[in-house]
């Protein structure tokens, strides 16, 4: 029942402008789903709805975006210290200058990225490993266009 529920606020929502959650609760039981407030304000938070201002200047519901690979933030003496970044397969090899490496990895793990899986650092050397091979290419790639837009 809660997946049929969830599913009919979704589709409600992108056919219509809901404001408010009365709102939304009375479109739902035209729908025929007899729920609570409650209930209501439990699937907007589990379906991570948030409201946006329309182009007519009304707020609604709508789904957030989710970014698939959130863009890393370093401080700039942390990219610094990158020398250069290696990927093989789902792993990436990145170069630091000497004694780097640790804050490096800290920085990278302190982020909680959904598609590295850990980091082991030395001195001059991380080894990141990540979920799968498109997610290292990904951060890879972002990891260079910093270190080579300093």
């Amino acid at each position: 029942m809660k997946n049929k529920r969830q599913e009919a606020i979704l589709s409600i929502i992108a056919r219509s402008d809901v404001e408010t959650q009365e709102q939304l609760l009375d479109l739902l039981n035209q729908a025929g789903f007899r729920a609570t407030q409650a209930t209501i304000s439990r699937d907007i938070r589990e379906l991570k709805l948030v409201k946006s201002m329309t182009g007519r200047g009304i707020y609604r519901y709508e789904r957030a975006v989710r970014q698939e690979q959130p863009i890393p933030k370093f401080n700039s003496a942390v990219t610094e210290s990158i020398v250069r970044v290696e990927v093989s397969l789902n792993i990436l090899v990145i170069h630091t200058y000497s004694g780097m490496a640790q804050a490096v990895a800290a920085c990278l793990d302190s982020m909680k990225l959904e598609n590295i899986l850990g980091c082991v650092a030395g001195d001059d050397t991380i080894m990141a490993v990540a979920r799968d091979e498109r997610a290292a290419a990904l951060l890879a790639e972002t990891l260079r266009n910093m270190i080579h837009t300093l």
